[in-house]
């Protein structure tokens, strides 16, 4: 099977949205009719995933850092979940020497990064004894649900607005909804390791991702019948 082409692939992620949607808000269905489809270099990377088997048999996730969103993947490449993120204030692809041993208020703006690369990612407490999945512990990059506990950042409405233009605001970990953090993120993570493959946005894929090599007959991990009815919730708390 030869993987399928972008706006193939986003109808099938449309369609797993729309699924969910019963209990979501018009709010909530309007951001999945509006969000942009998956970039060229996050099929590539997905497809890339799947045919080479660098995930090594455990699930995965590819973060798309300029489209604001994650998708999440079984270990076999099925799609579990796409949705949107908010990722860290400052463009770059690296962390700042040090970064995670210092208190938030002492990272300054332009050190709010979401590093890119692939990283070994594993659940574990936060700082504040929430439960988060580690994507890089040494730095403090963890994915975990949205909080709300700075209401000048306005982040829940951030991650509901229909353009990926205000999804910067983190201090670089990458924040999705509650219901997609509890419905895809934990089950496909919880009890195993996991693959996170975090796409640059300023340096060449290949820095990021030194192994990636096209896939054109890859077979696409974007399937129809992927996912299964979840209802969209609020609601969240973890780290920045």
């Amino acid at each position: 099977m030869t993987a399928l082409s972008a706006p193939a692939l986003w109808f099938s992620v449309v369609c797993l949205w729309a699924s969910w949607c019963g209990a979501a808000s018009a709010q909530t269905r309007a951001k999945a009719e509006q969000a942009p489809p998956p970039s060229e270099s996050l099929t590539e990377v997905a497809d890339w995933v799947i045919a080479s088997g660098d995930n090594r048999g455990l699930p995965f996730a590819v973060i798309d850092k300029v489209a604001a969103e994650v998708f999440v993947f079984s270990p076999e490449g099925q799609l579990k979940g796409a949705a949107p993120a908010l990722v860290g204030l400052a463009h770059g692809d690296g962390s700042s020497p040090g970064v995670g041993d210092r208190e938030l208020s002492d990272i300054a703006p332009d050190e709010r990064t979401t590093p890119a690369g692939r990283f070994v990612a594993a659940f574990g407490p936060s700082a504040e004894g929430k439960d988060v999945l580690w994507v890089d512990y040494a730095d403090a990059i963890s994915l975990h649900a949205v909080i709300n506990t700075n209401r000048k950042e306005q982040r829940p409405k951030r991650l509901a607005s229909p353009t990926p233009d205000d999804n910067r605001i983190t201090y670089g970990c990458i924040n999705v909804s509650a219901a997609f953090y509890r419905k895809v993120v934990r089950p496909t993570f919880t009890g195993t390791e996991g693959v996170i493959y975090i796409l640059p946005e300023s340096e060449p894929l290949t820095e990021a991702l030194p192994a990636f090599e096209p896939q054109f007959n890859a077979v696409s991990a974007w399937r129809d019948d992927a996912g299964s009815s979840l209802p969209a919730e609020g609601g969240g708390g973890a780290q920045p």
